[in-house]
């Protein structure tokens, strides 16, 4: 048994989060209309009256929030040995409380009140007062700790930067060093989404269909607004995982994303996703036409208003969906500064509905097996299914339809020598759209719809035999 109490840190040590940045995006998330808040309240009293306010308009579920089992296994051998562990954290004392209680493994708390953010020198002369000069072994991970590590007998280093870990081995008293592997590059391209990038394929479709496929600088221009969607496209991804942190750790598979499950420290996505969007813009300002960054700037914008609002009303969630498939399209009609016809236009918005509509039918159904009636974070109910399936299959016909009527427009005719060939194209469209809800009827739809479809074999052949025939048209 050892007298001397172990203190741990919680953000960053036990808890492989941020409670602080946790609750700024939850507020974000709940009153975005708001959002200016935060920031007069951090100017009218710093960060204690910040944390406080924070505390007091959000309720974070602690059961989910991502604690390092390494650490809470090592806390939890150390209480059986009879030692006395505190949380001393610059986290907010509502959750400090909250989380205490959830984990039963503290037998004292210190935290951030209204008065007093409890970090760095205050919370070493919070711990020397309560306990004595060398009176206590302390836990921590970041340069904040260094005063209080020297202010313990023994240091625990916990997931800290090279540069603290050297600085906190300066004073000689540290015991042990837990380290966890930093994020790989595997981690990042999960984070930025980078097999969504296929969806970014749509901005290439202008140019086969305007048969320009033989002119380089267009070429060149549709690929460098590829790469300028794909950047704004992972920043948004970043930013809604950081909106969407605990109801993601509510889904059986989304629990498992980077920054819910704490693989990636929410620091690094706060700085990754401004980084990301000032580059795709500026991408898009030095190389692009201007058309192309104002259709950029508005699949931002809708893109925060779904991730902001839209995506809980229902139906309005699915139609903003295809509506952002077919905003790709539309960039690269400006990255290459043709004309959008109505026909492609039309084509895209229902095929792009269906689409969106298997997604959430795919949601509902895994929601239904898991026994849940309501989803979370969204409008629909489990009894919404047959009707989604029925909207959905009901669109996607109608794609097929618009194609049919495509084939009997005079304009068709200068674009293609045979076009009466474009109607073997129809029947592969009607198999694969029926196919595709049949696999989502059967829950074999786990992926985004477009994904699905660069990646299924079979769905390849019927782009590639559609491929063909228009080829053959020409």
């Amino acid at each position: 048994m050892i007298g001397r109490p172990l203190v741990v840190d919680l953000d960053g040590t036990l808890l492989r989060s941020d409670i602080l940045i946790e609750s700024g995006f939850c507020y974000l998330k709940s009153s975005p209309l708001r959002c200016h808040a935060p920031l007069a309240w951090l100017l009218r009293g710093g960060k204690p009256v910040l944390k406080s306010r924070l505390a007091a308009e959000t309720d974070l579920d602690v059961s989910v929030l991502p604690f390092d089992p390494q650490i809470v296994e090592w806390l939890k051998d150390e209480r059986a040995n009879g030692r006395t562990i505190v949380l001393a954290t610059a986290s907010h004392e509502k959750y400090a409380h909250a989380i205490a209680e959830h984990l039963a493994l503290f037998d004292e708390v210190l935290a951030t009140d209204d008065q007093v953010n409890l970090s760095a020198h205050r919370k070493r002369d919070r711990l020397v007062a309560r306990f004595g000069e060398h009176g206590f072994d302390y836990a921590g991970n970041s340069r904040d700790d260094l005063p209080v590590w020297q202010a313990a007998e023994r240091a625990y280093v916990v997931n800290a930067p090279a540069a603290v870990k050297r600085a906190a081995e300066k004073a000689g008293n540290v015991e042990r060093v837990f380290e966890s592997r930093p994020p790989a590059l595997k981690t990042w391209a999960r984070s930025l989404r980078m097999h969504q990038w296929l969806k970014n394929l749509l901005i290439f479709v202008p140019l086969l269909a305007g048969h320009m496929l033989g002119s380089p600088h267009l070429i060149v221009n549709a690929a460098l607004a590829f790469v300028a969607f794909g950047l704004c496209a992972s920043s948004v991804y970043l930013l809604n995982d950081l909106l969407d942190l605990e109801d993601d750790r509510h889904h059986p598979t989304k629990c498992r994303r980077p920054l819910a499950s704490g693989a990636l420290p929410l620091v690094w996505g706060l700085a990754a996703f401004p980084a990301l969007l000032v580059g795709a813009f500026a991408l898009a300002y030095v190389a692009l036409p201007w058309r192309f960054s104002a259709v950029l700037l508005g699949y931002y914008a809708l893109t925060l208003a779904y991730s902001a609002v839209l995506k809980r009303l229902v139906m309005v969630d699915v139609v903003v969906l295809a509506l952002l498939y077919t905003v790709r399209i539309v960039a690269g009609t400006t990255a290459i500064a043709t004309h959008l016809t109505f026909w492609l236009l039309a084509f895209s918005m229902f095929i792009f509905l269906s689409l969106a509509l298997v997604k959430r039918y795919a949601e509902l159904l895994s929601m239904k097996k898991r026994g849940l009636t309501q989803s979370r974070g969204r409008g629909y109910v489990a009894s919404d299914l047959e009707l989604v399936s029925s909207l959905g299959s009901a669109s996607g016909y109608l794609s097929v339809l618009v194609l049919a009527m495509y084939i009997q427009d005079p304009k068709t005719a200068h674009l293609y020598r045979h076009p009466q060939l474009i109607w073997l194209a129809c029947p592969l469209l009607l198999y694969w759209i029926s196919r595709t809800w049949i696999l989502a009827h059967r829950g074999h739809m786990h992926d985004d719809p477009i994904i699905f479809a660069v990646r299924d074999r079979l769905s390849l052949v019927v782009i590639g035999l559609c491929g063909l025939v228009f080829w053959a048209a020409i």
